[in-house]
């Protein structure tokens, strides 16, 4: 099963310089990486990247991350992936430009559900 994290461009090729991901600022004060189901990433695109240009969507292997992945309650009681430690790039399957359209919506990469 993939999961989702989208990331400003910028901080997803430090991480790969560095080796992993330690997550965006949002992530470091929750204390835990947050991501997105396939069922879920456009909803955290629009309600939490309105706008937002220079993004990527990176799909994870949800299994390779082993018991540091959790699904807990989050927005309306649904369950989100959470992180708790660092992404292991080896974990990662592919990094896509998440770009703006004219409405200001991001254009998931082709053969998104």
């Amino acid at each position: 099963m993939l999961i989702y994290k989208i990331t400003p461009a910028a901080d997803w090729r430090a991480a790969e310089a560095a080796g992993s991901f330690t997550g965006a600022p949002v992530d470091v004060a929750d204390g835990f990486i947050h991501f997105s189901s396939v069922e879920q990433a456009r909803e955290t695109a629009a309600q939490h990247f309105a706008r937002v240009d220079g993004l990527l969507l990176v799909a994870v292997e949800a299994e390779a991350l082993g018991d540091a992945l959790r699904w807990e309650a989050s927005r309306g009681g649904a369950l989100f992936p959470h992180l708790y430690g660092h992404l292991p790039m080896a974990a990662v399957r592919s990094v896509a430009d998440l770009p703006l359209a004219a409405d200001g919506r991001h254009r998931f990469p082709d053969g998104f559900p």
